[in-house]
């Protein structure tokens, strides 16, 4: 005898909530697809185009990781130089050397720079790399490094300017308007150029020569300045006579513009005294040789007539 054994129905309360469910995932997907759509309808690129977009952006991301394995097993280095080689074959070789702008610096040290290019393709001169070690010259103030096809290396050299004579212990040295060392000279050939001296002078030259630019009447009479303990400065004059300046950079350029108002109006330069003292500010002191205990003093009063007349 077979028995039949049914299945307990489904109650009504599973029923509703599994289309309940079914409800919620229908909206849900119905406000996620409004939400993209309204997305796209702002931006300014169609659906297609956006596919394309993020196509590129795979495609050069597995370019760059393709690129970074052919690095790293020498492939692109392999193909430069092979290129290199066909250049060279086909006559692009550094042959010659071409340099232009040179007056003081030794035309030698260039060649011998530019030299070392020499026998090598095109393509292999690093430019920069000869620039900076061209301007590791002492004269080099600035140059130009380009290839003239085919065989030649151009270089324009832009020279710094002589501007006086640093004394030290042991030489003479050339130096530019920043105080840069050129290279040493003799004595004789230091003669007729200013000559700066004292510790730390160098360094002092671009001051140097805005305190001197105050009087220009007096520059050209100018022999040699002393940087006197790191504070200021001792100026003699072609005459053999020193005037000691002031403390500061106001101070001093005044003391020295106050002077060749009195030399302008006493002939101060070319006489008997041998020392001008103008640090006391107020007064000059006048030292003259042979008479240890006379000083000779013009007041504020007299500087201030000098300075009017």
């Amino acid at each position: 005898m077979s028995q039949t054994i049914r299945r307990k129905a489904t109650s009504v309360r599973k029923t509703a909530a599994a289309h309940g469910k079914r409800q919620k995932v229908k909206q849900a997907k119905a406000r996620t697809g409004s939400a993209l759509d309204l997305l796209m309808a702002w931006l300014p690129f169609t659906e297609a185009q956006l596919h394309r977009m993020f196509l590129a952006v795979i495609l050069s991301a597995a370019a760059a990781l393709l690129w970074a394995v052919a690095s790293v097993a020498g492939i692109p280095a392999m193909a430069n130089m092979q290129i290199a080689q066909i250049a060279s074959d086909a006559g692009f070789e550094v042959r010659h050397v071409d340099v232009r702008g040179v007056q003081n610096l030794n035309e030698l040290r260039v060649y011998e720079r530019a030299l070392a290019q020499r026998d090598r393709s095109m393509p292999l001169v690093d430019l920069e790399s000869l620039r900076q070690d061209l301007i590791g010259l002492s004269w080099v103030k600035d140059a130009r490094v380009s290839r003239q096809l085919p065989d030649t290396l151009v270089i324009d050299i832009v020279e710094r300017a002589p501007h006086a004579v640093l004394r030290k212990a042991d030489r003479f040295v050339l130096i530019d308007e920043t105080g840069h060392e050129l290279e040493a000279v003799t004595r004789a050939a230091a003669q007729g150029r200013l000559i700066v001296s004292g510790l730390g002078a160098g360094q002092q030259v671009t001051g140097l020569t805005r305190l001197l630019d105050a009087a220009p009447a007096l520059k050209p009479r100018v022999q040699e300045a002393e940087w006197i303990g790191n504070r200021r400065w001792n100026i003699t004059f072609k005459t053999g006579q020193v005037l000691a300046l002031p403390e500061g950079e106001r101070e001093s350029a005044g003391a020295l513009v106050s002077f060749a108002r009195l030399d302008g109006t006493n002939r101060l330069l070319g006489g008997k005294v041998t020392i001008f003292d103008m640090r006391a500010g107020d007064r000059i002191y006048l030292r003259i040789p042979g008479r240890e205990a006379e000083q000779a003093a013009l007041s504020a009063g007299a500087v201030r007539q000098g300075e009017k007349n």
